[in-house]
């Protein structure tokens, strides 16, 4: 694997785990978000500043993907992708004190696991195989069910939220739901690398305008930039982004596999340390809690006094 492309995927790492943690920082300092009511959520954003600083880390992070995905295949790029979900935990301990369960810890050193067997899988010719662009067709066959899958996912979890006694949800429906946005909006973010040539600048933007590329950025973009901070807003950082990044990275590696037509390792052991790293990131997605614990009620009536408590 080229190092600079390794280092930029390291690099967008930094910038998302930072970004994410200030924008969760700048959300909990914000009236209440609504996906009702998305110019309001706009605008509430862009009012504050530490979001603005966090979403500016997330565009840094963006431009570090492009670098990433034309040196990179698809599998390589997202299992390093995944590392930064320590960074992240670590982030979200120490800046939001933030405390996650045992089950989540345990979920996070088997993403790393499955990490490793990614990287393991990456050896050989087909390793340094990078696609550039995708047969239109198979993209939209793809974006546009995966789209509308999401879409319909978070709706569920929002009529799900609203009944009366049911616990507080962990963010696993959201960070699912969310994820599948994303997933779609990677695969653009490669096609759009892909046709990225510095010296013909007149001819890259006709190649993008002709292509459905940056069309499915501005769909994933819009609808990604509500939902997300409404669920970040909701639930916690810890638990949201590491099931976004995994359904991310899993949708991505399957999907634009196929889409790109980069090949799985034609060695059999290297083809199962691939899959074998996929199941476990779906083993861990599926195994999160959904619910957080319940918050204990504390006592609001006035205090007893001293004869009625003898």
């Amino acid at each position: 694997m080229p190092w600079w492309g390794v280092a930029s995927a390291l690099l967008a790492n930094v910038l998302y785990s930072t970004g994410f943690v200030l924008e969760k920082r700048a959300l909990a300092g914000l009236p209440a978000l609504s996906t009702r009511q998305p110019v309001r959520v706009v605008g509430r954003l862009l009012s504050s500043p530490l979001w603005l600083a966090g979403s500016l880390a997330l565009a840094a992070g963006f431009a570090a993907q492009l670098a990433v995905y034309r040196t990179l295949p698809l599998a390589a790029a997202q299992g390093l992708f995944v590392s930064g979900l320590v960074l992240l935990l670590l982030l979200s301990s120490v800046v939001l004190g933030e405390r996650t369960s045992g089950r989540e810890r345990h979920g996070i050193v088997a993403i790393l696991v499955a990490l490793v067997l990614v990287i393991a899988s990456l050896q050989g010719e087909d390793a340094r195989a990078v696609a550039r662009t995708a047969p239109p067709a198979t993209l939209l066959l793809i974006a546009v069910p995966s789209l509308a899958a999401g879409l319909l996912l978070y709706r569920s979890a929002e009529r799900r939220a609203r009944r009366r006694h049911r616990l507080p949800t962990a963010g696993v429906p959201y960070g699912v739901a969310v994820g599948l946005l994303y997933g779609v909006s990677s695969l653009a973010i490669k096609g759009v690398s892909g046709l990225l040539a510095p010296h013909d600048l007149p001819a890259v933007v006709g190649r993008l305008l002709r292509s459905p590329y940056p069309y499915l950025l501005l769909v994933t973009g819009a609808a990604g930039l509500v939902l997300s901070q409404t669920a970040l807003q909701r639930c916690r950082a810890s638990v949201i982004v590491p099931v976004c990044t995994t359904v991310t990275c899993v949708f991505t590696v399957v999907c634009g596999t196929v889409a790109f037509g980069e090949p799985l390792p034609a060695d059999p052991l290297r083809r199962a340390l691939r899959l074998g790293g996929t199941a476990v990131a779906v083993a861990v997605l599926l195994a999160l809690p959904r619910h957080d614990p319940p918050v204990p009620e504390l006592p609001t009536g006035p205090p007893e006094s001293p004869d009625e408590a003898r």
